[in-house]
Parts: structure tokens; C-alpha cells; sequence
């Protein structure tokens, strides 16, 4: 009686998200053998403001610019 709780960031369309459920329900049934009945797939959406990684949430990134590469001039491409 496989449970499988996963926790993604808000932002999926409802498409996304059932075909989520889909993919894991194969994958319990692929790898484990687990009957559809018995499998539990549990989706919590967390919004980008809970949800961080080296103390800075995905809205604080995706609302920072983005950086430019740059590119040193000493530096030949393949063109050149």
C-alpha cells in the first residue's frame, strides 16, 4: 500500500498535476508491483514565498534579475 507524498512548488496547471499522479501511479505499479486500489498519491503545492534553498525562496529568485553572463576578452571562441 504504497503512499507517495510529494511536495512541489504552485504554479502547475491541472493538466500537470494529473499527469503527475498518472506518472506515479505507473511507477509504484512498474517498480513495486503496487495495485492501483492500494497505491495513495498525495500533492502538496507549496507557495513560492514557503519554499527555499540556500536562504532565498523561489519568489525572491524569480524575481531577481537575471545575471548576464560575461565574457572575458582575453578569451578566443571558435570564430575567432
Amino acid at each position: 500500500m504504497p503512499l507517495i507524498d510529494v511536495s512541489i512548488a504552485e504554479g502547475r496547471t491541472p493538466e500537470q498535476l494529473r499527469a503527475l499522479v498518472s506518472a506515479l501511479h505507473r511507477a509504484a505499479e512498474e517498480s513495486v508491483g503496487a495495485l492501483p486500489e492500494n497505491t495513495t498519491v498525495i500533492i502538496r503545492e507549496v507557495p513560492p514565498t514557503h519554499w527555499s534553498k540556500a536562504d532565498q525562496t523561489i519568489a525572491e529568485r524569480a524575481a531577481a534579475p537575471a545575471a548576464v553572463p560575461t565574457r572575458d576578452p582575453s578569451a578566443k571562441t571558435a570564430a575567432e
